[in-house]
């Protein structure tokens, strides 16, 4: 018997919950079992930044976990899933992750993906970056971690926001082989003859 094709999705306190939140969307559709795990600070943040509740935020996923559930089936290496994206990414989760003190189911998912040896995804929202974070980021690097910020691709010329937010959402799940349709790929640009 063959397990479902799994990915966990968390979403912690930065800016830019529009990101995790266009993963469920994207990935509703799709034959691909989805595991939502939002911290408090998240869940703030998506209300002011969306207007999105949290009920309707999960509503979108197949399985949803309470943060401080650690008991939950995502945080054991047997939970069979392709992996983990933490978008958006906070500096502290990232820290938790990089450094092993994870407080949280969010965190101790990601740490189990890790270990597991699993893809995990950072869409880390930070800038400016000082050095004890770009330590962090390049320690989850040498882990398998892909540290992966939401930075637009203008070469899409983008109309509006969501167009941004699409692409990284969509090159996102490219890192897991999974192609929602909503990009546009780089051709290259005409030879001159």
């Amino acid at each position: 018997m063959t397990s479902p094709r799994r990915i966990i999705i968390g979403m912690s306190g930065a800016s830019g919950a529009v990101f995790g939140l266009r993963l469920l969307q994207v990935l509703q559709p799709l034959p691909i079992e989805t595991h939502l795990v939002v911290t408090r600070a998240a869940e703030i943040t998506l209300g002011h930044e969306t207007g999105v509740k949290l009920a309707d935020l999960q509503d979108l996923a197949d399985r949803h976990h309470a943060i401080n559930n650690i008991a939950a089936a995502i945080s054991s290496g047997s939970f069979s899933c392709e992996g983990m994206i933490v978008a958006p990414c906070s500096v502290r989760s990232l820290s938790e992750i990089a450094y092993g003190t994870t407080s949280n189911l969010l965190t101790r998912a990601a740490d189990v993906t890790l270990k597991e040896r699993r893809r995990l995804v950072l869409l880390v929202r930070e800038t400016p970056l000082h050095s004890g974070h770009l330590r962090a980021m390049l320690s989850l690097s040498e882990m398998g971690a892909i540290i992966a910020p939401p930075v637009p691709a203008m070469y899409i010329k983008p109309k509006e926001v969501m167009d941004l937010v699409d692409h990284t959402v969509a090159r996102s799940l490219d890192l897991f082989g999974i192609d929602a349709g909503r990009i546009t790929r780089w051709e290259g640009l005409p030879v001159a003859k």
